[in-house]
């Protein structure tokens, strides 16, 4: 069973926030805003947060940028992860991983099945690696947000968490690109 070490040090995660949607702003982001206040309020820094439109291209870009700035760790998307046209989130994270996190997804149907019921599979929360950069894409609702935040990420992303987590690992997440 998981649990908390607490014979550990807290680790701060540095994090950044992207929100995919043609119609909200910063001001009107709930989604976005609640994945805020958990990040802090769990003693990670928000680094960054912004606002890109459902554009394949422009999502992949900025992911690519955040995945290139050493401030940055980890990299949590809300919106786009549904089944509509518009929904080109997971295709674009896809675009940048170099490693998917294929049971972030199953882990995140199973949280939400117990909230939504059989809603949840209209769900394609994804997550990867890529530069040694953690990304995860989540659905654009705060009740996904609250879900994924509470059940796994704040967990995953606390260094004490055990039997282990992701922050354990993170130094090692580019060590091929290291290799000679």
């Amino acid at each position: 069973m998981s649990r908390i070490d607490e014979t550990k040090d807290f680790i701060p995660v540095r994090i950044a926030v992207l929100t995919v949607s043609d119609t909200r702003s910063l001001a009107d982001d709930k989604s976005g805003q609640t994945l805020v206040d958990r990040i802090e309020a769990a003693g990670h820094q928000v680094i960054e947060r912004t606002i890109v439109p459902d554009e394949r291209d422009q999502i992949a870009h900025q992911l690519r940028v955040w995945c290139a700035d050493d401030r940055i760790d980890v990299v949590i998307s809300t919106g786009g992860t549904g089944l509509t046209g518009r929904d080109v989130t997971v295709e674009a994270h896809r675009d940048v991983y170099e490693k998917e996190i294929d049971a972030f997804g199953t882990i995140f149907t199973i949280v939400s099945m117990q909230k939504i019921g059989t809603s949840a599979v209209q769900s394609r929360a994804t997550a990867g690696v890529a530069q040694g950069t953690y990304l995860f894409a989540l659905p654009g609702s705060p009740g996904a947000c609250r879900d994924a935040w509470d059940e796994i990420l704040g967990r995953q992303l606390d260094f004490r968490h055990r039997p282990c987590n992701f922050v354990e690992i993170m130094p090692r997440l580019d060590e091929h690109l290291r290799r000679k």
